[in-house]
């Protein structure tokens, strides 16, 4: 089976994001990453309060990272802002946990305007690679610096992550990289969710659903980790966020489940299927524990769906050295679709952990790593599947070669009496049926031994399947007994069947005849095959007791009975 649909997509991708990144305007545009400065809130903000801090820089902390600080509210002062001249900036920052966070501009004439949003309303500001975005208002006066007030941060990766002064040009090309990225991704899930499912209902293989469920989670995933779900619904931004742990973990749990019904049984025998179904209840459970407890308890829930992750990556050696051990023929698969995930899924961990700063890349690196997984599992899919259809023709083949053996004689290559049976009664059409019997056979076999007797045998069989025409059933029905059976609007000449016979070479040169029988009838039911039978029998006992090889037909006596 081809994997040419998860292909074609990958190159999509590939081409979009060129696109995207092409089409960016040639003039400079304005993207300032902000260096920004922190400080605990004690109470709600106000304008009057806001004033104050901006001119007291001082008492904010620029060295302390962010996540020292305990969940809560606070003040995040940024840097002073570049001179841009552009009149339409706006600010962009990655969507967090927050109750509500409200940014305070200063102008350069002393002016402070807010704007802002709450989690039930940021559903308007999401963009595409969850960012939520800001438009500064707009004022005569040059913005100078920025103020946000963030309430109700749970503070696991930051109370304010990657803030970026951009302008519209800027936040247009972001958006389109973006929108080519998970298009792409999308596309390419769908394509290999129908290729799947109609590969399924051909195939009925069971690690196909498995693979179809992943698929379909990885989609759901990326519809609410992208933000779309919430420009497109309106949902509480937090809720989101609880639906991308339930639906990530969905995803990894069912990528193990595909795992498992992908490897021989074998594979998985013993202690790694129930460590196995361990791990996915723990992921899934540390999922649904964060969803319906965060923000109370987010320490200890985030923490612990965030290493149920590293579970999953510790079952990667333990089935290599088993698909090894076991001589798996999908072992290499497992190791090119899975290599690139698990690295790109430990680095993921290491930064939710606060190893690595945070980065839009490593941000969307789960969705880049399950999307590497899916499509290069498509590779697994189809080399499984091209297996299939091996394992599937050799089957077929043995099948055929032992139907062949039933229904053929193993000395004479011709079918045998069962097998001349079955093919020949039912037939509603009048047939011919020729018996043909050697004559002193028994002579024959004291004469140049069973061996030769054996050869006779075989060149007597070699003769009558010259003389049948393509359509005739021949077959050897007993010892030195054959039959041959055609339709009678496409009769044989028993004659030139019995010429035929007398034109062979025996061994040793050995003369050998034959005597001939037919008769002329229906084969509707067994009872016509009994009676046509002793009709062509008993011409063949005529023909014998006429001095043999020689031909006799029995219609005439099938006509008096």
């Amino acid at each position: 089976m081809s994997n040419a649909p998860a292909t074609r997509w990958i190159l999509t991708v590939v081409l979009l994001i060129v696109a995207a990144l092409a089409g960016a305007p040639a003039a400079a545009a304005v993207r300032v990453p902000l260096r920004t400065c922190i400080l605990p809130a004690d109470s709600r903000a106000t304008d009057q309060m806001a004033a104050a801090l901006f001119r007291q820089p001082y008492r904010f902390d620029c060295v302390r990272r962010q996540t020292s600080y305990r969940p809560g509210d606070f003040w995040v002062l940024s840097q002073p802002l570049p001179l841009t001249g552009e009149a339409a900036l706006q600010v962009r920052q990655a969507s967090l946990w927050q109750t509500r966070a409200t940014l305070y501009i200063r102008y350069a004439d002393g002016a402070i305007r807010h704007t802002g949003f709450t989690s039930a309303n940021a559903g308007r500001h999401l963009r595409l690679g969850a960012i939520i975005q800001l438009p500064l208002p707009r004022h005569a006066a040059a913005p100078v610096q920025l103020l946000w007030h963030v309430e109700g941060a749970l503070n696991r990766r930051g109370v304010l992550v990657g803030p970026t002064l951009v302008d519209r040009d800027s936040a247009a090309a972001a958006d389109l990289t973006m929108a080519a990225l998970y298009a792409g991704f999308a596309g390419m899930c769908l394509a290999l969710l129908v290729y799947n499912l109609a590969l399924w209902a051909a195939l009925r293989q069971a690690f196909q659903p498995a693979y179809c469920l992943m698929v379909l989670c990885l989609l759901g995933y990326a519809l609410s980790s992208s933000g779309l779900l919430g420009q497109i619904t309106g949902i509480d931004n937090n809720d989101r966020q609880r639906i991308n742990f339930v639906l990530l973990a969905g995803s990894a749990a069912a990528a193990l489940v595909f795992a498992r019904a992908f490897f021989e049984r074998r594979v998985f025998d013993g202690w790694l299927r129930p460590y196995s179904s361990a791990v996915i209840a723990f992921v899934l459970l540390a999922a649904g524990a964060y969803a319906l407890l965060t923000p109370h308890f987010a320490v200890i829930t985030d923490a612990i769906s965030t290493s149920s992750y590293l579970f999953v990556i510790t079952l990667l050696a333990p089935i290599l050295i088993r698909a090894y051990r076991r001589r798996s023929n999908y072992l290499w698969l497992f190791g090119l679709a899975w290599g690139a995930p698990v690295v790109l899924g430990s680095v993921r961990i290491l930064a939710a952990f606060n190893v690595f700063a945070w980065q839009v890349w490593i941000d969307n690196s789960t969705l880049l790593a399950m999307a590497l997984e899916a499509a290069l599992s498509s590779l697994g899919v189809a080399y499984r599947i091209r297996l299939l259809s091996l394992e599937r023709d050799a089957a077929r083949e043995q099948e055929i070669a032992a139907r062949l053996l039933a229904a053929t004689d193993p000395l004479t290559g011709l079918l045998n009496r069962r097998a001349f049976l079955d093919g020949a009664i039912g037939r509603d059409a009048e047939h011919q049926l020729i018996l043909v019997d050697i004559d002193h056979f028994k002579r024959i076999n004291e004469t140049i031994g069973h061996d030769g007797g054996d050869e006779v045998l075989r060149v007597i069989a070699r003769a009558l399947r010259t003389a049948a025409t393509p359509e005739a059933l021949v077959a050897r029905i007993g010892g030195e007994e054959f039959a041959m059976l055609v339709p009678v609007d496409r009769p044989l000449d028993a004659r030139a069947v019995l010429d035929r016979l007398r034109m062979e070479r025996m061994p040793f040169d050995l003369v050998v005849t034959a005597s001939i029988g037919t008769c002329i009838g229906t084969l509707r039911r067994e009872t016509d095959w009994k009676a046509m039978y002793r009709c062509a029998d008993r011409a063949l006992f005529a023909a014998k007791a006429a001095g043999r090889d020689r031909v006799r037909h029995g219609a005439a006596l099938a006509q008096a009975a």
